[in-house]
């Protein structure tokens, strides 16, 4: 006897969801209404909806340059949206996977954590660019959530500042190792040779 998988419909009303409800990567799959969203320990936080210019000009730049700093090498860039799922276990199945985020940009070295979805697993570098609507939750929830999973460094950037902060790795904790501004050219310890002119970065930003 052959036995028949009951599809779950597609959600295409984000109203509909309850907003203390623990979700899975499952359920974020059914979604399929337009405002991105991500999952953190199950909880559903909204994205900004449309990134301001000079969000977009600095995220354009900074990839722009990992891309041609990385050109020929075997880490990858990757940037939003691309989904990034944290499992507890690295073979928890998606029903038992209860995070998945879009960082603006990330870093991935390990090519097995690399599927047609995303990333499985810990990027070795992201980058995450404030908005007045996530900058708590990147300073607060993604922080945590990335200095958990072991992801190596951990580029914060103040838009409105003109300000880059480098995060690094240390003992299982993040360690600030500096807050860069215009004048600067940053480094990274895990992109040995990678020089970051920030006031290419920062270019259109006033001030």
């Amino acid at each position: 006897m052959v036995e028949y998988q009951h599809k779950e419909p597609k959600i295409d009303d984000i109203s509909v969801l309850e907003p203390e409800a623990t979700y899975s990567y499952a359920d974020y799959l059914r979604w399929s209404f337009e405002e991105r969203v991500e999952l953190i320990k199950g909880k559903l936080f909204r994205m900004s909806s449309a990134p301001r210019r000079s969000h977009q000009g600095i995220s354009s730049a900074i990839a722009r340059e990992l891309l041609y700093f990385l050109k020929g090498k075997s880490c990858k860039v990757y940037y939003a949206p691309f989904d990034v799922r944290f499992p507890e276990n690295s073979e928890d199945p998606n029903a038992h996977t209860y995070t998945v985020v879009q960082p603006d940009i990330c870093v991935v070295c390990d090519h097995s954590k690399l599927d047609d979805a995303g990333c499985k697993g810990a990027p070795d570098l992201i980058v995450e660019i404030l908005s007045p609507s996530t900058a708590s939750k990147d300073l607060n929830e993604k922080y945590q959530l990335y200095e958990e999973h072991d992801v190596k460094e951990y580029w914060v950037v103040y838009p409105g500042e003109a300000v880059l902060e480098i995060y690094e790795l240390q003992n299982g904790k993040y360690v600030s190792q500096g807050k860069f501004v215009k004048e600067d050219v940053v480094t990274s310890k895990i992109l040995p040779g990678l020089k970051l002119d920030l006031s290419e970065v920062f270019e259109d930003v006033k001030g």
